[in-house]
């Protein structure tokens, strides 16, 4: 036991230095650190940010005014879209020919802005359908997009005067697997044979072999989309195509509804204000003026 107590005390020696750094270091971590002490400042506008919202400010006033004027029946100059001019002649065509038209509001949900526009162009296609008697199939891929399509295509043949004519069983849910849609779509075009396809909407990887399916069977086709990345695909295999804005500009100019009227002319007006602001800036910087410039950089 004796000899035992050297190699204790050593042990100890080596030890001590050890636990007595353990010690400090959490002593030194359990004391609280002390905090800075900042005073927030309330600041209820950004002045940096006065020009963005000027330009906002201008935008909403040009489409309140333009929408007032249109709601007290002004009428404003909308150019024609060769595409929409188009989807009479189309129905026309599948009128004597005894076959459907296809409507194909995109592969989107409804909170979807594309969709919510197609509806619109829905709307106008079914009271021309209405009114020749000719069928329209439309294949959904979004189950909550399915009522909004059946009351949208109800209401048309109702406008149209021919609500006994609305068949629910042509509103067709199919998936909601995109390409499980596809080719539900590419067999009613296969099988049904309809003279005319309308592709309106927000459409993705699908819209070629949508559109090369249709142009396989000889329809007329018709499309639209915002999605600039498939613009390409519908050019090539489509008759008729709406490039970009003039998707969105189709619902003013079939309903001629104030809002849309007024929202489209509102527009078109920012946009040439930003036109002119660009050229005046390019202008100025050119001699040297920067100060318009630096206005319109967000900080």
């Amino acid at each position: 036991m004796q000899s035992a107590k050297p190699i204790v005390l050593l042990a100890v020696f080596l030890l001590l230095p050890a636990c007595v750094h353990v010690l400090t270091v959490g002593a030194q971590e359990a004391a609280p650190a002390p905090t800075a002490q900042a005073e927030g400042q309330v600041r209820w506008f950004d002045l940096n940010r006065l020009n963005i919202a000027l330009v906002v400010a201008v935008f909403f006033i040009l489409v309140l005014v333009f929408i007032r004027q249109a709601g007290k029946g002004a009428s404003f100059f909308i150019r024609k879209i060769a595409g929409l001019d188009a989807i009479e002649e189309a129905i026309g065509r599948a009128t004597e020919m005894g076959k459907p038209v296809l409507y194909v509001p995109g592969i989107d949900d409804v909170n979807n802005i594309q969709t919510i526009y197609s509806m619109v162009i829905l709307g106008n296609v079914a009271k021309l359908v209405a009114r020749y008697e000719t069928p329209l199939i439309v294949p959904v891929c979004r189950a909550f997009v399915v009522p909004l399509a059946e009351e949208t295509v109800k209401q048309g043949y109702l406008d149209s005067g021919h609500p006994e004519a609305y068949n629910p069983n042509n509103i067709r849910y199919l998936s909601d697997e995109q390409f499980a849609f596809t080719a539900g779509v590419d067999g009613i075009m296969l099988r049904e044979k309809p003279a005319a396809n309308l592709f309106l909407g927000s459409f993705f990887a699908e819209s070629l072999v949508l559109a090369e399916t249709g142009f396989s069977t000889g329809a007329i086709q018709i499309a639209g989309t915002a999605n600039i990345h498939q613009l390409p695909f519908f050019v090539v295999a489509c008759d008729y195509t709406l490039i970009g804005e003039e998707f969105f500009a189709a619902t003013a100019y079939l309903s001629k509804e104030a809002k849309l009227v007024g929202t489209l002319k509102g527009s078109d007006w920012m946009k040439i204000f930003l036109i002119v602001a660009l050229v005046v800036g390019a202008v100025l910087e050119t001699f040297g003026v920067t100060a318009f410039t630096r206005w319109f950089t967000v900080q």
